[in-house]
């Protein structure tokens, strides 16, 4: 059994969020899909593009737009596309306007073929926003002199890659990723990369305090009982975390006390 959630929230910006695992809402098969993955996973927050999806509230036919009001999940916007400061705070204000919701997942790419993020620009990009009062949750590589500069403009949570988007590897650079997780004391959610349950249970085990996946669900070949596989992994990661793991032995330990000499070694 799972430690009880209500004890141990995920917390943004002073906001309270029920599970630690975000979900991304693109390349389901099908809406109806896209819908039951969410009430198996009953993630915490639903990322959402405002470019890509172009849901604008009160278009007829606009079943995207529809479908998120009807999951009743809170909804991250991103920036997903961006490629230049001005163009991601932009798109950040129409976002806004159109989810009616502060909160922003900040993309600023620097290059199409890794979708590694703009490392010189995402600092001003983050900071701009904040002072136009967003909530900002800036996707970053697990570099940690970056994510300081992140935490120094004002932001409260980051979010570091574990592997370029899609592309499923798992933790690349564990090193660099469990000194970030010892060195910052904001919240870090591990975002793109994890392609695998067993990898959001791993970077859960290191301390990191949630995920967001979209195609690790998105292209599996169940969709829905995928979502609750990487549910069921984030917590379970969690809880380890919380439970404290055994420390690594060289060389083998008993299991089993031995209390004294079989009476049967007597005979």
């Amino acid at each position: 059994m799972s430690m009880n959630t209500s004890h141990d929230p995920l917390v943004l910006y002073g906001e309270t969020f029920h599970s630690r695992l975000l979900l991304g809402t693109s390349r389901y098969p099908s809406p109806a899909v896209l819908e039951a993955a969410v009430h198996t996973a009953r993630p915490g927050m639903l990322t959402a593009s405002l470019r890509r999806q172009g849901a604008v509230p009160g278009e007829s036919g606009n079943q995207f737009w529809e479908l998120l009001k009807k999951l009743q999940v809170p909804v991250l916007p991103n920036t997903a596309g961006c490629h230049s400061v001005q163009e991601a705070i932009t798109t950040a204000q129409m976002a806004r306007e159109v989810f009616e919701t502060p909160w922003i997942k900040l993309e600023v790419i620097g290059d199409d073929y890794t979708l590694q993020p703009d490392t010189l620009n995402l600092v001003q990009a983050a900071e701009r926003l904040i002072k136009d009062g967003f909530k900002v949750l800036p996707y970053t590589t697990e570099d940690l002199v970056l994510c300081q500069r992140l935490v120094d403009v004002g932001c409260q949570a980051v979010m570091p890659w574990a592997a370029p988007i899609g592309t499923g590897k798992g933790p690349v650079n564990p090193y660099a990723m469990r000194v970030l997780r010892e060195r910052l004391d904001v919240p870090l959610i591990v975002d793109a990369g994890l392609g695998r349950p067993s990898h959001a249970c791993t970077v859960m085990e290191w301390g990191f305090d949630g995920v967001l996946l979209n195609t690790a669900v998105a292209l599996a070949q169940d969709p829905v009982a995928m979502a609750g596989a990487f549910a069921a992994a984030t917590q379970a990661g969690r809880d380890a975390y919380r439970s404290g793991a055994m420390s690594e032995q060289d060389a083998a330990q008993p299991s089993t006390p031995v209390l004294g000499t079989p009476f049967w070694h007597h005979a």
